[in-house]
C-alpha cells in the first residue's frame, strides 16, 4: 500500500505582493488572480496564505461568509476589528479564530513599529448555518513545553489544528488522521515513516518530487492522504529545533 506525501515548496507558493501598499502575501492554494483548478483545496483547508505586512499596512474591510479563519502570528502584532465588536490585538503564539458562518465584516492591520507576519488558513465548514463567532487564545494560556499541543479543535470543519516544536534528535509522530497537512514555521524538518517501518534500504516514503525522503524548510508544507501503513514521525534535520503548524482533517 503506498502512502502519498506532497510536498510543496515555498519558493512554488502564488506571489500577491502589494509592494506599494506594504503587503507581501504567499499563497499556498489557488487564490484571487491565481487560479489553478488543480490547487483548489486539501480536505476542508481552502487557503493557507502567508502574510507580511510593513508598519501602518493593512487589509480595509472586507467581508467573509461561510468559512472557519484562523490566524497564527509569527512576528509583530496583528489588530483585528470586526462586525461582531471585537477588537483585539494578535500576537506571536496566539490562535485567532473567526468563524464567518453568514457573513461578517472585519479589518486587518498592522498598528505596531514593527513588521508583522502571520499565517492565515481557511477552511471550509461542514454546514452553512449559524451566526458569526470570534475566539482569541493567548499564547500563555497554552502549554509551552510540549512537543505537540493542540492549539485549536474545530469541530465546524472536522478539524484540529497542532503546534509542533520538534527538538533535533528526538522523533516525533505526526497526527494521526485521515488527511493531514503540514507546514514549516521555522527550522529543517525530515519526515517519514517509523524506524522500526522503514527497511533497511528502502524509501522513506513516496514523495511528489520523487525523492527517497521528504525533506522540508521554512514555508514549505505537505500534504499527506490516502492510506498509510504505519505511522509518520518528523524530526528537526540539523542542530536548530523547529517548528510547525499541523492540520489533522477528517476529509
Amino acid at each position: 500500500m503506498v502512502r502519498v506525501i506532497d510536498v510543496r515548496r515555498s519558493g512554488d507558493r502564488y506571489r500577491g505582493s502589494e509592494p506599494p501598499s506594504g503587503i507581501s502575501s504567499l499563497h499556498a492554494f489557488s487564490f484571487g488572480r491565481h487560479y489553478d483548478p488543480d490547487n483548489l483545496r486539501f480536505g476542508p483547508l481552502l487557503a493557507c496564505n502567508e502574510e507580511r505586512l510593513a508598519p501602518g499596512a493593512g487589509f480595509d474591510e472586507h467581508t467573509h461568509s461561510h468559512t472557519e479563519i484562523v490566524t497564527w502570528v509569527t512576528e509583530g502584532e496583528l489588530t483585528h476589528q470586526d462586525s461582531t465588536g471585537h477588537t483585539t490585538v494578535v500576537r506571536p503564539g496566539d490562535v485567532q479564530h473567526l468563524s464567518a458562518a453568514s457573513g461578517v465584516r472585519h479589518v486587518e492591520r498592522n498598528d505596531g513599529p514593527a513588521p508583522l507576519a502571520f499565517l492565515q488558513m481557511w477552511l471550509a465548514p461542514l454546514t452553512w448555518d449559524g451566526t458569526p463567532a470570534y475566539s482569541l487564545i493567548r499564547r500563555e494560556d497554552l502549554p509551552q513545553d510540549h512537543a505537540d499541543t493542540v492549539v485549536l479543535t474545530l469541530p465546524a470543519a472536522a478539524a484540529t489544528l497542532h503546534h509542533l516544536q520538534l527538538t533535533p534528535g528526538r522523533p516525533q509522530p505526526l497526527p494521526e488522521a485521515p488527511l493531514r497537512y503540514v507546514h514549516v514555521l521555522n527550522g529543517e524538518v525530515r519526515f517519514g515513516p517509523a524506524p522500526a517501518e522503514a527497511p533497511s534500504g528502502a524509501p522513506e516514503a513516496d514523495v511528489r518530487n520523487g525523492a527517497p525522503a521528504a525533506e522540508l524548510g521554512p514555508g514549505d508544507s505537505a500534504r499527506i492522504g490516502a492510506p498509510a501503513e504505519g505511522p509518520l514521525t518528523l524530526m528537526a534535520h540539523g542542530e536548530a529545533p523547529a517548528e510547525l503548524l499541523v492540520w489533522a482533517m477528517e476529509g
